[in-house]
């Protein structure tokens, strides 16, 4: 039986798109019990359920393990397709140094030095940790002590943080001054990432949805952050979390419940019936 007619009969969504932070995952990286049930009646009834996360593969791959997850995942805001089921890396789209070193010079003139990280590509790629730069969370990262060490091996993406400006600020910043040169994205608090020009959530959706035979008019999106509005304006309905930012809100198709209370599950409760 097909994706699509499959869906058909026991859910109106050929696939279910997830973000992760914010969205799947709790505040404690945990899945509640309630989702996770959610989730598997949904896939039952026919639907395939893909996470679609900013987080690059070597910080996503215990999250799916969790999960029993054996599908595809869109990581590193698009740039990598990975088959958790095989532990491979499908597809993967690295920044222009070169392009990103002219981006971060710009923002710099714009508004002065910029406190820096970045993820190294692969399956076991790296996150450096510049001075004065505050990760997100307690994911592994290693210290970048040596400038140069920055563009010594292929990049999926560069974090940036500035000691006044606000993410919303930065981020506006970053679109103005450098967007001819890399994507700029707030993916979360403290979050800004420069990415490679054009990549969005919505490429690695598209062509994960491909290879799953499923498309857009039979997606359903759940997100909560601005990163995520590529791929609602991909997907036929975009659900916004409670939690979730207000630039994502204004152009969802509904706003469920926070992160905290269960609102992928509510969602997938409703349509299932």
């Amino acid at each position: 039986m097909s994706t699509e007619s499959s869906a058909a009969a026991g859910f109106p969504y050929q696939l279910i798109a997830t973000d992760l932070d914010g969205t799947l995952l709790r505040g404690d990286g945990s899945v509640s019990g309630r989702t996770r049930d959610a989730l598997a009646a949904a896939t039952a009834a026919g639907a395939a359920h893909l996470v679609v996360t900013g987080r690059s593969v070597p910080w996503t791959v215990h999250i799916l393990e969790d999960l029993g997850y054996e599908g595809l995942a869109v990581c590193g805001q698009g740039s990598q397709i990975y088959d958790a089921g095989q532990r491979r890396l499908l597809t993967s789209v690295t920044l222009d140094r070169q392009l990103a070193g002219v981006a971060l010079a710009k923002i710099e003139a714009e508004v002065g030095p910029l406190h820096l990280a970045a993820s190294r590509d692969g399956l076991d790629g790296d996150v450096l940790v510049g001075p004065g730069y505050a990760p997100a969370g307690h994911l592994p990262a290693i210290p970048l002590t040596d400038a140069a060490d920055l563009w010594s091996a292929p990049l999926n993406k560069i974090y940036i943080q500035h000691p006044t400006l606000s993410d919303d600020e930065l981020t506006e910043v970053a679109q103005r001054v450098a967007g001819g040169f890399v994507t700029a994205v707030m993916a979360g608090a403290g979050i800004v990432e420069l990415l490679p020009l054009g990549l969005t959530k919505a490429t690695g959706l598209s062509l994960a949805a491909r290879r799953l035979g499923a498309k857009a008019a039979g997606t359903i999106a759940f997100g909560d952050m601005p990163n995520d509005i590529p791929m609602f304006a991909w997907s036929a309905h975009g659900v916004a979390m409670a939690n979730a930012h207000d630039d994502l809100r204004a152009v969802a198709d509904e706003v469920t419940a926070s992160n905290e209370d269960d609102g992928i599950a509510a969602v997938l409760e409703r349509l299932l019936g």
